[in-house]
């Protein structure tokens, strides 16, 4: 093979290697631009996620703050209802020590 055929063929085959290395980078480039916008994808879906988690944590808890609420009303509820029965019942033996103290007296005076 002459002489500049040979260098012909090496430039071709110099050429066809540099193709190749351009579309491996091309290729390359491309898949670390894909594999950073997945990498983006990933986090806002795992933000997402975990702010809808959080907000449903944050509902539990005030629907249990609000149950917690309420029956300690109902408890206090019971307690002053028991607590007016109790006076209610002072106001009558009050009332009837009075009135039978009121009579000992009238009757002492007779």
């Amino acid at each position: 093979m002459p002489r500049p055929e040979v260098l012909d063929r090496i430039k071709e085959a110099e050429e066809d290697a540099d193709e190749i290395l351009e579309e491996a980078r091309r290729e390359k480039e491309e898949r670390i631009a894909e594999a950073r916008e997945r990498a983006t994808e990933i986090r806002e879906e795992a933000e997402q996620e975990a702010a809808e988690l959080e907000e449903e944590r944050l509902e539990e808890a005030r629907a249990e703050i609000e149950d917690e609420k309420e029956e300690i009303i109902r408890e206090g509820e019971r307690e002053r209802e028991a607590l007016t029965e109790e006076a209610e019942q002072n106001v009558e033996e009050a009332v009837e020590y009075a009135v039978d103290q009121f009579e000992e007296a009238v009757h002492a005076q007779t």
